[in-house]
């Protein structure tokens, strides 16, 4: 705490230069307010260490290095370059909305069928959402992105310290402005954002923003019946997206928050850019793959951080889990025979200790914010928590640093909601974590957390150990994690039957008639060609 050190990595100035490694790393002292006073205090080159770049220099004249050639890299980064390889063929598929979009936008203002919120864009923690409501009913307060970290490994000295808490550099301030058709839908409705960070006016990020209506490809419920009675009844997976894209670094982050129509939000990240890189020498295959002829992909945890603040029938919530457990019993027809049937289990969690799960621990499976009032069944109306994460270990606790990102020692931690906890975490902490500003594990002290206001701090992450087809960059496919807040007994039947975009037929009707069946009449309502307006891009203007 206190030092002002940094390891400065070298790679070939070319595109993609993080997989350009060329084996010299060297470590600043920028301690002194005094430019001038500035030093190297030592350097690493191909697998030693060194006092300084004289040392380095005189080893190599007397032939005591061992000198790994580099071959000097097009501009283009060759191997890394994102260019494709393959000429346009035929146009890849498009969606587009036939009578014009199902939702409207006024200012930071969303309505999407019976969903209603606010969205806005922090410049250090990025998108979030405030007044959720569903029906007219709000369901949540916030939900927001309050952290990315990510934490490598490595056998340089560059990547071995690599702690990267991406708030501190800014996922709102690097949130990049976004392509038509690949970045979001081509149609989708585009929103500027704005940033105020190291200037004295604030800088304005064009179309930095989408949302957009998407069908998924599959049903959201159906049935077939071909027993006793006829008939096919269905509804389309529609959801409403609202996306931003964050570039920091090497890394892209794709952030989306969905709404269903069946009352579920999700909110859900997607990783991908570049894998951050080192040198490869020694034992470096104990720290990753090799991926190109001297670059190893080093391995890396990713945890994300949320807060979800659910409002659930009202203010006061508590926490209940619900899971299950076999018990053995005998048949009541046949007692000579024994049956082994699962049972439901239910218990309060009554503490803020209680509902604090660490990471690898096991959590209950049906776990959720329970209202005060009952359905029309008797149940308390409740929002479960259901979390999508395959994370790495977290840091060990006995870290020096630990504190500092003690909310990933938890995939799920509820508090009471306090003015005074309203992050998990500060821009601060990434310079200085062994006196971090914020330390996310004090906010959990063994209070009441029954008929109270609470917050969920979601967290989830995935271990990333960079391959070849990281190269050139990493893909997103299964490199997406996230959570889901699902309606449980919180109304009295699925609202999605309500929607208009749901289809049934007998076997007894004309199901190719439009009164009864309106996907009958694509051929005609949905057979023009959209009017898609010009192709604009913004992402390289006042660089």
């Amino acid at each position: 705490s206190g030092d002002r050190k940094s390891w400065f990595i070298v790679f070939q100035n070319v595109s993609g230069f993080f997989v350009h490694p060329v084996g010299l790393e060297v470590l600043v002292d920028h301690s002194s307010l005094d430019v001038s006073r500035w030093a190297v205090s030592r350097v690493f080159y191909n697998g030693q260490y060194y006092r300084d770049m004289v040392q380095l220099e005189s080893a190599y004249v007397q032939g005591r290095i061992s000198v790994q050639k580099v071959r000097r890299a097009p501009w283009d980064g060759d191997f890394s370059s994102m260019k494709p390889r393959a000429p346009w063929a035929a146009l890849f598929p498009l969606q587009y909305e036939p009578q014009g979009p199902r939702y409207s936008v006024r200012k930071n203002q969303v309505l999407f069928q019976a969903w209603s919120f606010a969205f806005g864009m922090s410049v250090s923690r990025g998108l979030r959402l405030f007044d959720i409501r569903h029906k007219g009913e709000r369901v949540a307060y916030e939900i927001s992105v309050q952290e990315a970290l990510s934490v490598y490994g490595s056998n340089c000295p560059g990547g071995m310290s690599t702690r990267y808490m991406d708030g501190s550099f800014g996922i709102g301030r690097y949130t990049s402005p976004l392509v038509r058709g690949v970045d979001c839908p081509y149609g989708a409705t585009y929103v500027d954002t704005h940033s105020l960070s190291e200037t004295l006016s604030p800088s304005k990020k064009k179309a930095s923003l989408c949302i957009f209506e998407q069908n998924l490809g599959s049903p959201l419920r159906r049935h077939y019946s071909n027993l006793e009675s006829l008939y096919y009844g269905g509804l389309v997976n529609s959801a409403l997206v609202v996306r931003s894209i964050a570039t920091v670094g090497n890394h892209d982050y794709v952030w989306d928050f969905i709404f269903y129509q069946n009352g579920a939000i999700e909110g859900k990240v997607q990783a991908t850019g570049y894998t951050s890189s080192s040198f490869l020498h020694g034992d470096g295959l104990r720290y990753g793959n090799r991926v190109w002829e001297h670059t190893l992909g080093t391995i890396r945890t990713h945890s994300i951080n949320y807060k979800v603040d659910l409002d659930v029938g009202g203010v006061k919530n508590s926490l209940v889990a619900h899971d299950m457990a076999f018990e053995m019993t005998r048949a009541p027809w046949s007692p000579e025979q024994q049956i082994e049937r699962p049972r439901l289990t239910k218990k309060v969690l009554d503490t803020e200790d209680q509902a604090a799960f660490r990471l690898q621990s096991k959590m209950p499976r049906y776990i959720y914010f329970a209202a005060n009032s009952k359905n029309k069944w008797g149940h308390q109306r409740g929002y479960r928590i259901q979390i999508t994460s395959f994370a790495g270990d977290h840091v060990p606790e006995a870290s020096s640093m630990e504190k500092a990102i003690s909310w990933a020692r938890y995939q799920l931690a509820v508090t009471r909601r306090k003015e005074e906890e309203p992050t998990s975490t500060s821009i601060y902490n990434q310079n200085d974590p062994w006196t971090p500003t914020v330390a996310f594990a004090n906010f959990i002290n063994n209070e009441t957390i029954t008929n109270e206001d609470l917050v969920a701090w979601i967290t989830a992450g995935f271990l990333h150990i960079p391959h070849s087809e990281d190269i050139p960059n990493t893909v997103t496919v299964g490199n997406s994690v996230g959570f889901l807040l699902r309606p449980y007994n919180y109304y009295d039947l699925d609202p999605s039957i309500y929607s208009h975009d749901g289809v049934f037929f007998t076997g007894e009707q004309d199901f190719t008639a439009c009164e009864t069946n309106p996907i009958a009449c694509l051929p005609q309502t949905a057979s023009c060609l959209p009017n898609f307006p010009p192709f604009t891009y913004d992402g390289f203007q006042n660089m």
